[in-house]
């Protein structure tokens, strides 16, 4: 059988065409309930995959790892202080050196620049776990989840609350596209996405029907919304800026004001954590101390609301990676490409 992944690399959602993305979303599902039935699927056994960490992360090296591991392959952790990439020895020699010895590459760090690279020089297939561009591995996680829950996921409208030019921001605003949702990024002017951001949606939009709207304007882009969605308010090492970043997205809380204006009573909450809607972190302690301020992006009653699926979204993490791995590196019984529903 073809198989249309085998040795490519998952770098950002637009290399990828909405039925394909669709189609690892499924065989995702597959493998959700393969694991659900205690069905070993040993797709990778004998393969070694190396897990680079730029930045820390409990979703995605945990997914990764148990991922691998249900797939009977070798995942080797190395972190910000086991690689050099750039530092002693050049990107290009890593990625080679590292292609000679895995046979796939995950890397969550800072500049798309550096994934591209290592897929460019490894000669096996490369992942990205999260850059400051994309975030892939987590948009097949959340349009799963969406599926998973309405059954489809064409003419599903999500909106996104906050800062609309951030990796996940541009990835639901592509992805979204691709598979012909719609999708709402509802942030202040000056955090929306770039232009090259918006002409990459907006040419899958013209492909899929998918209706994009990037607005300031709360209501507009509240009104009959299947999906609510937000993110953390900084990202790592953007934590000198919480003053500037509160003041700009506080009207842009996801709180039960903005659930009861979409006006549509099975609206769901989906969030990619981690969430600050109480005092029970050190950060979220600090915040408060700073700023007074008990819940940032997100409130706790919205957090712990029935219809909010967060856990679900984040469990759906490792389903995902690991169709993407068992795809990129040649699991022969792939569906034949879906489209999106």
């Amino acid at each position: 059988m073809y198989n249309q992944f085998q040795n490519r690399s998952f770098l950002a959602e637009k290399d990828f065409t909405g039925a394909e993305f669709y189609t690892l979303i499924k065989f995702a599902e597959h493998l959700k309930d393969l694991k659900a039935h205690n069905v070993e699927h040993h797709y990778l056994a004998g393969k070694n995959v190396a897990l680079l960490f730029a930045k820390t992360s409990t979703r995605t090296r945990s997914a990764f790892t148990v991922a691998a591991t249900d797939l009977g392959a070798h995942p080797e952790f190395l972190g910000a202080n086991d690689i050099q990439l750039g530092k002693k020895e050049s990107l290009a020699d890593t990625a080679k050196i590292l292609g000679s010895m895995y046979d796939g590459i995950e890397y969550r760090g800072f500049e798309q620049s550096t994934v591209d690279a290592l897929a460019q020089y490894s000669g096996v297939p490369v992942w990205n776990g999260l850059t400051d561009d994309w975030h892939p591995t987590q948009m097949l996680a959340d349009f799963m989840t969406i599926d998973e829950i309405f059954g489809h996921i064409k003419g599903v409208t999500l909106t996104y609350l906050g800062d609309a030019r951030n990796n996940v921001a541009n990835s639901l605003l592509v992805t979204g596209a691709m598979l012909g949702a719609n999708i709402h990024l509802v942030g202040p002017k000056s955090l929306q996405p770039s232009a090259a951001v918006q002409k990459i949606a907006q040419n899958f939009a013209a492909q899929s029907g998918s209706q994009l709207l990037i607005t300031d304007d709360l209501q507009e882009g509240l009104e009959g919304s299947d999906v609510l969605y937000t993110d953390i308010w900084a990202s790592m090492g953007e934590e000198d800026q919480w003053a500037a970043r509160i003041k700009l997205l506080q009207p842009y809380q996801l709180n039960m004001a903005a659930v009861q204006a979409t006006h549509n009573p099975n609206t769901i909450v989906m969030h990619d954590l981690p969430a600050f809607h109480d005092l029970n972190t050190t950060m979220g302690q600090q915040i408060h101390d700073q700023f007074g301020l008990d819940e940032l992006e997100i409130t706790d009653e919205v957090f712990n609301a029935p219809f909010a699926h967060q856990f679900q979204q984040a469990a759906n993490r490792m389903h995902t990676i690991k169709a993407v791995m068992a795809a990129t590196l040649g699991h022969p019984f792939i569906p034949t490409t879906i489209d999106p529903a």
